[in-house]
């Protein structure tokens, strides 16, 4: 028995030595500074450094600016979340049709996004939906409608930003749930016609309960990413207008790079990493209690 631990850890020795070399370490560190008041001249000197304990956190919730990034945040992923998993989904059954044609084409369409670059995608979309020369309000005006300021106007600077978001991000989830569905027995549905179910409700009481824990699943990751919110807003409005798409990422690069103020950011990442982690347990107890139903 002691030969076979020293083997798996003689194997897992190095991917954890990695692992706490470049993510525990850093983290520890990252949650130490939020502690200090680190900053451009801690970075000269040292002892210019100087233990604050929870003073930084306290200042973030003394912040409006900071309660503004996160309601902007918040609202990104109330949104955005159920779209991109919804398209996904939708993209996921008809590409799992029968009467689907070329698949392969559409599935490696629908995923290019997935692996473009995002802030290239976010500087072709800003030009897109540029108030003058862009082509979205250009197909607009063929119709009669007049040209919308989309990253200009407080009210369509984030509408904009969460279309871009799904349309770059569901196609991940859409190669899940597409293999998800495929793993579904065939019998179950063979069953439920033989019993009368309509095509609605072979979906609503065969497909779905079999796609719960991958919903869940999906689900977690996609709110994970989203609160991350910020290549998007930094190319196409940087934060405008009127701070209407600032982020909490944005916000603690702002206190971090722009401000010099490190041990602020340390906090404002642990905050979101709190934020994060009680949504997390937020679907996790609906999906435990959607199954015990």
């Amino acid at each position: 028995m002691t030969s076979t631990r020293l083997a798996a850890w003689a194997f897992a020795g190095p991917a954890l030595a990695i692992i706490a070399g470049f993510f525990l370490l850093p983290a520890v560190a990252a949650l130490a500074l939020s502690f200090t008041d680190f900053d451009l001249y801690a970075l000269a000197s040292l002892r210019n450094l100087r233990f604050v304990a929870l003073g930084n956190y306290a200042a973030l919730l003394r912040d409006p600016l900071f309660w503004q990034a996160l309601g902007h945040t918040v609202y990104f992923v109330a949104v955005g979340v159920p779209l991109s998993i919804g398209l996904s989904l939708a993209a996921a059954l008809l590409l799992a049709s029968p009467l689907a044609r070329a698949q392969a084409f559409f599935r490696t369409a629908l995923f290019a996004p997935v692996v473009t670059t995002l802030v290239a995608v976010a500087v072709v979309w800003r030009y897109l939906f540029h108030t003058r020369y862009g082509l979205v309000n250009a197909a607009l005006g063929h119709v009669g409608i007049h040209s919308i300021d989309w990253l200009g106007d407080p009210h369509w600077a984030m509408p904009t930003i969460i279309l871009l978001a799904v349309w770059k991000n569901f196609g991940y989830n859409m190669v899940i749930l597409l293999a998800a569905l495929q793993a579904i027995p065939a019998e179950l549905y063979e069953s439920a016609r033989m019993d009368g179910a309509t095509a609605w409700q072979r979906l609503r009481h065969v497909t779905l309960p079999s796609l719960g824990p991958v919903l869940s699943l999906v689900s977690i990751l996609t709110v994970a990413g989203y609160f991350q919110l910020f290549a998007e807003p930094y190319v196409m409005t940087e934060g405008g207008p009127l701070r209407s798409t600032v982020s909490v990422l944005y916000y603690m690069y702002d206190q971090g790079f722009k401000w010099w103020s490190f041990g602020m950011a340390s906090a404002v990442a642990f905050l979101l990493f709190g934020v994060v982690l009680l949504a997390t347990e937020a679907i996790v107890r609906f999906a435990r209690a959607r199954g015990a139903a």
